[in-house]
C-alpha cells in the first residue's frame, strides 16, 4: 500500500514538471518531413504516393527575389491558404501547432501575437534555403 502511495505521488509530481515544446526542427521532422523530405526537398518518403509532388522548400527564398516569404510559408503552414475553393492539398497544421503566443513582425512594424511553434517551424523552413 505504501509503495502504491508513493507511486502516485510521483505520478502526480511528474505531471507538474514543464513538458519541454518542441524546436522547429522537430515540428519540421515530425509533420513536414514525411512529404517534403529530411532536407526540405519535396523528396519525402510520401511524396511518390501523392497526387501531386510536395514543394521544394529549399528554394523559397530564390522564387521570391532573395527574401524568405516568412508570412506566406506561416499562412500555409497554418492553413490560411487553402488553395482554389479551399481545396488545399498540403493539410492544415494549426491546431498542432497551436502554442503561447509571442510578438511577431512580418516586416510592417506592427507586433501580432503569433503562436510560437508556427514561428519557430517558419524560421527552421528559412535555414533549409539554398543560397
Amino acid at each position: 500500500m505504501k509503495r502504491m502511495i508513493l507511486a502516485m505521488a510521483a505520478l502526480g509530481l511528474a505531471a507538474c514538471v514543464p513538458q519541454e515544446k518542441p524546436t522547429g526542427a522537430e515540428d519540421f521532422a515530425a509533420f513536414c518531413s514525411s512529404c517534403h523530405g529530411a532536407g526540405g526537398k519535396g523528396d519525402g518518403p510520401m511524396a511518390a504516393d501523392l497526387e501531386h509532388k510536395p514543394a521544394d522548400l529549399t528554394g523559397l527564398s530564390r522564387r521570391n527575389g532573395g527574401t524568405f516569404p516568412k508570412l506566406r510559408v506561416m499562412a500555409k503552414i497554418w492553413g490560411y491558404t487553402g488553395g482554389k475553393n479551399g481545396a488545399a492539398i498540403m493539410p492544415n497544421f494549426g491546431p498542432l501547432l497551436d502554442s503561447p503566443l509571442v510578438p511577431y513582425d512580418s516586416g510592417d512594424g506592427i507586433q501580432s501575437p503569433t503562436p510560437e511553434r508556427l514561428v519557430q517551424l517558419a524560421e527552421y523552413v528559412e535555414t533549409l534555403q539554398k543560397k
